[in-house]
């Protein structure tokens, strides 16, 4: 094969593989990380103890109980007199083990109802769970506070919606995608790059290239991941929830940070490397030869010819 042409090859190659590896890291995290219920209930399990979190549920909750007791009463007084209880037992609620027990159990719920549902290729129906173990938690609790009102909150079995029938197709063949994506993405970023520097004219430029390319794909993927962080908070309705959220997302998205910075890490070190080698080998490797190369033994005096010998 001609010179040029290996050249253009190999720069192929290694270029593919620099531009795979951040798209692959990103496909394998959504398809394989966040679709492992047992890791992503793991991953969420800490923010049961974020105060941001913890206000942005109390908030929730605890509109939702005054709304269902503002349709069962018509006692203005009354409601005024339970809204501060309510608000302050949904709180002390949230610091309870029985509310990291709801946590994990709603999230490993939800979790397992959406990736069913994913899966599921015959489920036409909208996504939905029901959240009325947490609620008969709640009214237990308030219930025991001796709150007004706290037995007549309804424990119904309502089912709430979590993602719409129409949207399943689209996410099902998103979802399909990556998990696809995932697997190949990484294995053919590996190849390429192999077989980049294989072709390569001088392997070490190769070399170095391709690791400059992985911590350029890394500092990209990094970016990506705080951009993707500011519009999340920035759509958001309610500005009150942006703790919350930028919570929840920090933690999802913590083994997509650990890769980033692995991947700059490590194209970098390999550069470096790589530049020092070629730098200092020159002048290394004679020194080490010299060493290792076994001493010239002196003439013996005796067998030198003398000058009468001559």
């Amino acid at each position: 094969m001609p010179s040029r042409l290996r050249s253009a090859l190999s720069a192929a190659l290694i270029a593919l593989a620099c531009l795979f590896a951040p798209f692959g890291a990103l496909a394998a995290w959504a398809a394989y990380g966040l679709a492992d219920t047992g890791r992503y209930v793991t991953t969420m399990a800490p923010l049961a103890a974020d105060p941001a979190v913890r206000d942005a549920i109390a908030d929730s909750v605890g509109a939702g109980i005054m709304h269902e007791v503002d349709d069962r009463t018509d006692v203005g007084p009354v409601r005024a007199a339970v809204r501060p209880f309510v608000r302050d037992a949904v709180r002390s609620f949230t610091r309870t083990e029985a509310f990291r027990t709801a946590w994990d159990t709603g999230n490993r719920t939800v979790h397992d109802a959406v990736l069913t549902a994913l899966r599921d290729q015959a489920d036409r129906d909208d996504v939905t769970v029901d959240l009325a173990p947490v609620t008969a938690q709640l009214k237990r609790q308030l219930s025991a506070d001796h709150v007004p009102l706290a037995a007549g909150i309804p424990v119904e079995h309502t089912r709430v919606a979590v993602l719409p029938a129409q949207e399943l197709d689209r996410l099902r063949k998103g979802f399909h995608v990556l998990e696809v994506a995932g697997f190949w993405l990484p294995l053919a970023a590996v190849v390429f790059a192999v077989a980049g520097i294989a072709l390569a004219a001088c392997r070490r430029r190769a070399l170095t290239a391709t690791a400059l390319g992985t911590a350029l794909g890394g500092a990209a993927l990094g970016l990506a991941v705080a951009l993707g962080r500011h519009l999340t908070l920035t759509d958001l309705p309610d500005e009150t929830h942006r703790p919350a959220a930028a919570a929840i997302y920090d933690a999802l998205t913590t083994t997509l940070r650990q890769t980033a910075w692995l991947l700059l890490a490590l194209g970098l070190t390999v550069a470096a490397i790589t530049w020092l080698t070629a730098r200092w080998g020159h002048l290394v490797l004679p020194l080490v030869r010299r060493r290792r190369a076994p001493a010239t033994p002196a003439p013996d005096p005796a067998n030198r010819p003398t000058r009468v010998q001559a």
